[in-house]
């Protein structure tokens, strides 16, 4: 039986700010770092709500979470490349002709779409559980709060995506509107399920390998420059 004192997420609060405190407005991966500590404050808030099934097992899997990214950002300041999930944001952080909303989707693309299938299959691994309709369900809950940050990430760039020529705001419309978290959410839980028999025996490097380079494509789709570079002078927020 799980002890019904529930992790506090505390600690990835702290490392996110610590995070956004080093980074430059305009850094693309400060962009995704804003919307991601979004997401974690609305997951602590809700923690506190108790609005989650196995509160536990949703706090433990925050952190689990979060510490794929933050492996990604320890990397980059090592001067190491990051997964290859990670690479197309980081190789594109500095790039002015990038819409701030491509950033951040390719974070979220990177981080729902490798990270996340990955923490659940860790989690639940090591709490002894199975991938299962609870687990899917609180799965469920934190994916809705990623879509409420998506969400308003969208709107923050409208401003921005109106000042475009009507050209450049098809493409921009175009490359955004390939990446939503409601089809990743429900490809990451796919991931899930496909990779759980796999634990413990070669293949799951494999495929874990080759859900890495396939978000990796997709990344570098999301993070496809505009010309001319239009979002050099966003104010900070």
């Amino acid at each position: 039986m799980h002890t019904t004192v529930v992790q506090t997420v505390d600690p990835v609060l702290d490392r996110m700010r610590a995070i956004g405190r080093g980074l430059g407005p305009h850094d693309g991966v400060g962009r995704f770092n804003r919307v991601y500590l979004r997401v974690t404050e609305l997951v602590a808030a809700d923690l506190s709500a108790g609005a989650f099934h196995d509160p536990d097992f949703v706090a433990r899997l925050d952190r689990v979470f979060a510490g794929l990214y933050f492996d990604a950002v320890a990397a980059d300041e090592a001067g190491r490349a990051p997964g290859h999930a990670w690479r197309p944001l980081f190789e594109a952080r500095g790039a002015r002709a990038v819409c701030p909303l491509q950033h951040v989707l390719a974070g979220m693309n990177a981080h729902i779409s490798h990270d996340l299938p990955l923490a659940v299959i860790e989690t639940c691994a090591e709490r002894g559980l199975t991938p299962g309709p609870a687990v899917h369900a609180d799965y469920l809950r934190v994916n809705d709060l990623l879509a409420r940050a998506e969400a308003e990430a969208r709107r923050e760039v409208e401003p921005w995506l109106l000042r475009l020529a009507t050209r450049d705001l098809e493409t921009v419309k175009h490359i955004i509107g390939t990446f939503g978290v409601a089809r990743a959410r429900d490809l990451a839980w796919c991931a899930v399920e496909a990779l759980w028999p796999q634990r413990g025996t070669p293949l799951f490097d494999a495929s874990a390998d080759l859900l890495a380079r396939t978000v990796e494509t997709t990344g570098r789709l999301l993070v496809t420059p505009v010309v001319p570079p239009v979002f050099a002078d966003e104010p900070s927020r």
